[in-house]
């Protein structure tokens, strides 16, 4: 059985050396040819992930796309955690505000993107129903609360089963969760009377 400590040890190591690995076939697939231009497709809800798409970008000279809704999120996160869910359930795909121009000229994505809902948010599932990815090597970044990536790696084979899928960078860089819970014990300890305490 492997323990979670052996886990955290595991991802970590992948961290570290994917950039090294990632770099190497990034490089082999730009002297190819054609199609080897590289594309950076993200979304983002805070904007932990757009650093690492910007980075990503800048790192390999990469077109940078955002990937928006057309219906903007909630910008309270309860209410946005809550739509995330509904999504999820609901496998629903939101309009996006664009599309990627001529997506065949890129052999190389890299997809970034948080988790919600222990998957895939829902602009990435319309993203990958609209966007032709078959042939191409797909390198997923996932950034996360602290719940790994849950179900995403699972659902990005399933929506893009011809992409060539490499393997993903994970991150877990949002604490938002977090800090609400300890926000709200301390507001909690305040709201105690004095001589219970």
């Amino acid at each position: 059985m492997t323990s979670f400590h052996d886990l955290n040890r595991r991802e970590t190591l992948m961290g570290l050396l994917a950039p090294a690995v990632v770099a190497g076939q990034v490089r082999a697939a730009r002297t190819a040819g054609a199609g080897a231009d590289i594309l950076v497709a993200y979304t983002t809800r805070s904007g932990n992930t757009r650093v690492v798409a910007e980075t990503l970008a800048r790192d390999f000279q990469a077109d940078l796309f955002e990937i928006r809704t057309a219906a903007p999120y909630p910008a309270d996160y309860e209410e946005h955690v809550a739509l995330a869910q509904r999504q999820r359930d609901a496998k629903a795909t939101p309009r996006l505000t664009a599309e990627v121009e001529t997506p065949d000229r890129y052999g190389t994505v890299f997809l970034a993107f948080p988790i919600w809902g222990e998957d895939i948010p829902a602009p990435i599932r319309t993203f990958l129903t609209q966007t032709d990815l078959k042939g191409r090597r797909v390198f997923p970044c996932i950034t996360h609360g602290g719940y790994g990536p849950g179900d995403a790696l699972e659902t990005l084979a399933r929506l893009a089963p011809d992409a060539d899928l490499q393997p993903a960078f994970i991150q877990r860089c949002d604490a938002e969760r977090d800090t609400l819970n300890l926000i709200r014990d301390w507001t909690g300890a305040l709201a105690e009377p004095a001589g219970s305490r």
